[in-house]
């Protein structure tokens, strides 16, 4: 795996943060000839394409694909083909919103993401069962995920924007890309970190478990467009069954987290505790939204489906990404900058999600607008994008720096 590759995910993570700013930026001052709903598109899909897909690229490759294989002219060319789909999202999308453009590149990482599917499938080589069947799994999910995608044209034309089909086909995308790829994935990794040992047998109980909740769950944003009563009690099966097999992972696994939490340094178990703490919050919001007024007024509250989105986004993946990367060197705990950096993120966090869910209180409870409440998110999400700045350029110095340093040892092995 190329270092370089590190540097690039953290720059679309920025550019990402960047737009999400702008985002909040023009809730206080409208700014003239920007469309919002476009710079929407343009952030949420360098966020979950250029940074969550191409980080589990890299740490996938470094991780499962034996270090031989890895030296394959193949998976660089994918990287860097999946990042000029990226950046023509990242360029295309602001300007048009959905258009050939944006849409033509949106397909190019489709079926990247089919071949990268197709590669690891092949090649990766986890050491245990349960790194195996969690990473096939959510692979699995990734390519699952964008039928919901491929469904979006006829829904279109024959239903058009509003209707109900369409809106299902891009909530069964976004469920299948967190619920599924995404979050199994990173317990994928998580397992290979911790050196998971757990008999088959309860492990097979656990995964079996979690899938059927993993798909189940997806009635919940399917009730928001069909009133079908049917629905909402799948639900509830789903949730229950993921609160039941969280339950019994961490009975199973309780002594090895303890041995694996007290060989990591402070940072590491700052940034692996917040992505444990953000999951088990997540269950506990799904298990508050059992309540079906809570479940449809989830919905109808912007301010909590954004805090929902990020505290996934942020919270879980992001915590567990950011773990992953200090645990396998490519950022260090005692860089300032890297510490720093993560330490600041995790701030903007805390502040943005707290200010978000407080608002959707309010609104909940008709107590109106907080006081001042837009600049204060915007100043809370300041801290998200300089978090992240201080370690895109400490990155970019340090290969910089080793750029410059190889041509003097050349010379001086030549002396």
């Amino acid at each position: 795996m190329k270092k370089h590759w590190i540097v690039i995910c953290f720059a679309n993570f920025f550019i990402a943060s960047l737009m999400g700013l702008l985002l909040r930026w023009m809730y206080v001052s409208p700014i003239e000839g920007v469309n919002f709903q476009f710079l929407m598109h343009g952030h949420s899909h360098v966020a979950m394409l250029g940074w969550v897909y191409m980080m589990l690229y890299c740490l996938i490759v470094y991780n499962f694909v034996p270090k031989d294989a890895q030296q394959k002219r193949i998976y660089n060319r994918l990287f860097w083909i999946t990042e000029v789909a990226v950046i023509g999202m990242m360029l295309d999308f602001p300007a048009q919103g959905y258009a050939f453009v944006s849409i033509l590149f949106s397909t190019l990482h489709i079926f990247c993401s089919y071949y990268f599917a197709r590669l690891i499938w092949k090649e990766a080589k986890p050491a245990t069962f349960p790194e195996k069947i969690m990473l096939r799994t959510a692979l699995l999910f990734m390519v699952f995920s964008t039928f919901g995608v491929w469904c979006l044209g006829p829904a279109v034309g024959l239903l058009g924007k509003s209707s109900a089909f369409y809106q299902i086909c891009i909530q069964y995308f976004l469920h299948f890309q967190f619920n599924g790829w995404f979050l199994f994935a990173v317990l994928a990794l998580f397992f290979q970190q911790i050196k998971l040992k757990i008999d088959d047998k309860k492990f097979r109980l656990f995964y079996t478990l979690f899938v059927i909740a993993t798909i189940m769950t997806l009635a919940l944003p399917v009730s928001w467009f069909l009133t079908n009563p049917v629905f909402y009690w799948i639900n509830v099966v789903g949730v229950v069954l993921q609160l039941v097999a969280a339950v019994l992972f961490i009975q199973n696994t309780r002594s090895q987290l303890q041995v694996f939490f007290g060989t990591l340094s402070s940072l590491e178990k700052t940034v692996y505790g917040f992505a444990l703490f953000s999951l088990v919050l997540k269950i506990g919001i799904q298990l508050v939204v059992l309540v079906p007024e809570l479940a449809q007024m989830s919905h109808q509250i912007r301010n909590f489906v954004i805090g929902y989105i990020h505290l996934t986004m942020l919270g879980i993946i992001t915590g567990f990404l950011f773990g992953f990367a200090l645990q396998n060197k490519f950022l260090n705990t005692k860089n300032a900058f890297h510490k720093g950096g993560i330490q600041v993120f995790l701030i903007g966090f805390v502040a943005t999600e707290i200010l978000l869910f407080l608002q959707g209180l309010y609104l909940y409870f008709d107590m109106g607008i907080l006081p001042n409440y837009y600049i204060n998110l915007f100043i809370g999400s300041v801290p998200l994008a300089t978090g992240i700045l201080m370690i895109t350029v400490n990155l970019l110095w340090q290969q910089n720096t080793k750029r410059h340093k190889l041509p003097r040892t050349v010379n001086e092995k030549s002396v």
